[in-house]
C-alpha cells in the first residue's frame, strides 16, 4: 500500500472510530416512560434542563391532565388577545416531553403582536373567525411570508421567527389553538424587548437603529 493510500485508510479509519465515539456518547430517547414535574422538589434545578422528577410511584392520572382550554382568556388589553398556556408549569406530565400548547383568543381587531419563541417552532390551528399571520425569515433576506387563514386552516412559524397574528374580522372574535416544540418555548414580544428593557436601552442606539428621533424614541419607550 503506498504511503498516500495508507494516510487515507488512517483518515478513515480514525474518522470511523470517532463517529462511533460520538453514537455511543448519547442517548436522545427518554430513559423511562415520563418524568412529572415536581415544584416542590428541593433539587437545584439550575442545572437541569427542566424540573426535578416526582417520584414515579406518587404519580397519577391528574399529572397528566389540565383543564381550562374552554374557557375564553380575557382581551381587554392594549392588544386585543391573551394567551392561554399549557406548559409543564401548568401540566406537570409534560415535563421533559418537549411538546405544549396555548389557547390564544382574539377581541375584534385583536393581535397577538410580532415576537418569537427562542426555544420552538409553532404550529396554529384557527378554531373560530379568521386571522392574517405571518412571519419574518432572519437576515439578509428577511422575507415577509403572509396569510390570511379560516377556521380549520393551518400554519406553522419557524422556530425564533418572527411572528404575528391578527384577527381580520372587526366586529367579532377569533380562537386558535397552537402547539409547540417546547415545554417551555419562551416569548420575546419584539416591541416589549425593544423599547421596554429594564434598564432601558440608550435612546441614542434607538434613534439611530430605527431612524427616529430621540425624542420619539422617549416618546415610545414612556408607553412601556
Amino acid at each position: 500500500m503506498t504511503s498516500v493510500a495508507s494516510f487515507f485508510f488512517g483518515l478513515v479509519v480514525a474518522l470511523s472510530c470517532l463517529s462511533l465515539q460520538l453514537a455511543l456518547a448519547s442517548d436522545p430517547g427518554h430513559l423511562q416512560d415520563f418524568c412529572v414535574a415536581d415544584a416542590t422538589s428541593s433539587v437545584i434545578t439550575v442545572l437541569l434542563n427542566g424540573v426535578a422528577c416526582k417520584n414515579p410511584s406518587t404519580v397519577t392520572a391528574n399529572d397528566f391532565y389540565f383543564r381550562g382550554l374552554h374557557v375564553a382568556g380575557n382581551t381587554s388589553n392594549a392588544q386585543g388577545s391573551r394567551v392561554t398556556p399549557v406548559f409543564a408549569a401548568q401540566l406537570p406530565g409534560l415535563n421533559t416531553l418537549g411538546i405544549s400548547m396555548v389557547r390564544i383568543d382574539y377581541a375584534a381587531g385583536g393581535q397577538n403582536p410580532p415576537h418569537t419563541h427562542p426555544r420552538a417552532t409553532e404550529i396554529l390551528l384557527v378554531l373560530q373567525g379568521s386571522l392574517e399571520v405571518g412571519f419574518v425569515t432572519s437576515n439578509p433576506n428577511n422575507r415577509h411570508f403572509t396569510k390570511t387563514l379560516y377556521k380549520g386552516d393551518v400554519f406553522v412559524f419557524p422556530s425564533n421567527t418572527i411572528h404575528y397574528q391578527r384577527n381580520t374580522n372587526w366586529k367579532a372574535p377569533a380562537v386558535a389553538i397552537a402547539a409547540l416544540s417546547s415545554q417551555n418555548p419562551g416569548a420575546t414580544t419584539i416591541a416589549n424587548a425593544v423599547f421596554g428593557s429594564q434598564p432601558g436601552i440608550s435612546a441614542d442606539i434607538l434613534a439611530k437603529s430605527f431612524s427616529l428621533d430621540v425624542a420619539t424614541v422617549n416618546f415610545m419607550q414612556s408607553k412601556f
